[in-house]
């Protein structure tokens, strides 16, 4: 029988991946069209991307995980990217930016060749698409009126409460408010989060907790980032890992990446050289024994998990 737990997991991300489940029953990949996937085209979308010399990712444009600066692509994953894309002979990185919710769709579109978000990786999305390994760690956040007036540290504190949230829409804090008692209202992107708190229209913005850093960090409006908190819904510490996508025919480009990864999700060191310049540390770190397939599979218990890593919640 299913447990409670993995029924509220179900549940708590469903609003997460049904804008992307919609959007791609209409989607093929490229291994389905016969085309430049790694499985039953003529030649892999590696050895084609190592030919062309570069390639093209879809990105949100949040910061410090994927945006533009300038009008150059930057960000902890990109820069990521750059490195493990460089050493497999693809040279150059470009962009296409896309609201969150088309960022699987047009991968499996063939709109850009891989996704580089920090996306998390939940089994819904896995799905559609084919993740990397675990290459950053999240934690939940609160973007608030400077003093923090309603007192919110966690996700308990805003169930219930009457208080507006801001979610992004198909990010996976809209997945935890469908689940939980909680009043919210989406928004497109950071900013649009960012003007619904500093306007009065919504009492908090929720998102990862380095983005909501950063956000802070950055403006010159009334507000606050709380302190990072692991999400607990329905009882349940939610584990939130991101990493790099892929199409799921693409398996040959996915395994090359993971292999260049493991060098540095290896050795925190070379992982936090890349990252900390970013807002990245050692907290955002993957553990080790975390697995693409620990958090793709819908019947792991997350809190046997979070206990097996060792993780606090």
């Amino acid at each position: 029988m299913q447990s409670t737990r993995t029924t509220h997991r179900r549940r708590a991300l469903a609003a997460a991946g049904s804008v992307l489940a919609l959007t791609a029953l209409g989607a093929c990949s490229s291994v389905d069209e016969g085309g430049s996937g790694d499985g039953d085209g003529d030649g892999s979308t590696l050895a084609a991307l190592q030919d062309a010399g570069t390639i093209d990712v879809g990105f949100f444009g949040e910061v410090p995980y994927s945006y533009e600066e300038g009008g150059e692509l930057t960000g902890a994953t990109i820069e990521l990217g750059r490195q493990i894309y460089g050493e497999l002979g693809i040279d150059e990185v470009t962009g296409t930016q896309v609201e969150w919710g088309s960022l699987i769709p047009g991968v499996t579109a063939d709109r850009f060749d891989a996704v580089s978000a920090g996306m998390s990786i939940l089994p819904e999305r896995c799905e559609q698409v084919a993740f990397a390994d675990p290459t950053i760690m999240y934690t939940t956040a609160f973007l608030v009126p400077e003093g923090n007036p309603d007192g919110l540290v966690d996700w308990q504190s805003v169930e219930g409460s009457g208080l507006t949230l801001a979610v992004t829409s198909g990010a996976i804090e809209a997945g935890y408010a469908e689940e939980t008692d909680v009043e919210a209202m989406e928004v497109p992107d950071r900013q649009a989060g960012l003007d619904a708190v500093a306007s009065g229209r919504a009492d908090a913005f929720a998102l990862t907790g380095i983005s909501i850093r950063a956000m802070a960090e950055e403006t010159d409006q009334p507000v606050e980032a709380t302190e990072a908190f692991v999400a607990t819904i329905n009882g349940e510490p939610q584990i939130g890992a991101g990493a790099e996508v892929f199409r799921q025919g693409d398996t040959e480009l996915l395994e090359a990446y993971n292999e260049q990864l493991a060098t540095y999700v290896g050795d925190e060191a070379a992982w936090l050289e890349i990252m900390e310049p970013f807002g990245f540390a050692s907290a955002e770190f993957p553990p080790e024994g975390l697995t693409v397939d620990q958090l793709c599979d819908p019947d792991q218990d997350l809190s046997d998990l979070a206990d097996e890593l060792g993780l606090d919640y």
